[in-house]
């Protein structure tokens, strides 16, 4: 029932989650690595959106809700319309991120925002394991990235793959605001 795809998402959102918190090590694989680089920098290009997002989501959920059950609702809204892509998936990274790295600045536990690891986890590996199969796993992932960085920096593909992010950012955007 493909539980090494659920294990090997746990292992790149965790991982993703430490970079963002401050925690320097070795990327575990070439998908964390590879989600290192575009997710930062799709964050980077997309900062102060970033920002205004986390801190939209942090108070509609409130102190004291499930910040796991609104990251649900979140990717819900990401993919209602039955168009998930890697765009989506890094925007849905680095989103977790910067909603990760403030809940750490502001003293909450690494229990609050490491559980959100295996909300992703659990979200990719399992909910939408069908569209991940089908897209390789996490080594498509590594070979769409390849892809999109082998032309040049700002190649037609990384392009595409922030566009579709984009479209996450706006679905989030959306959501955050109703």
């Amino acid at each position: 029932m493909c539980c090494w795809l659920r294990k090997d998402t746990l292992v790149l959102a965790e991982d993703y989650i430490d970079f963002c918190t401050g925690i320097q090590q070795t990327a575990p694989c070439k998908a964390a690595e590879a989600m290192r680089r575009m997710a930062k920098e799709l964050e980077r290009q997309n900062h102060e959106r970033f920002q205004a997002l986390s801190r939209s989501f942090l108070s509609t959920c409130g102190p004291n809700s499930d910040l796991n059950a609104c990251l649900r609702g979140i990717m819900a809204v990401l993919v209602e319309d039955g168009k998930l892509n890697w765009g989506r998936v890094v925007s849905l990274f680095a989103f977790t991120g910067v909603v990760a790295s403030e809940l750490f600045s502001r003293g909450d536990g690494p229990g609050s925002y490491r559980a959100l690891a295996c909300t992703i986890a659990d979200y990719l590996g399992m909910e939408q394991r069908d569209w991940l199969l089908q897209n390789e796993g996490w080594e498509g992932f590594c070979k769409f990235v390849q892809r999109a960085e082998s032309n040049s920096h700002e190649s037609s593909m990384k392009t595409a793959l922030f566009a579709a992010a984009g479209v996450g950012l706006a679905g989030l955007t959306f959501l955050l605001v109703r």
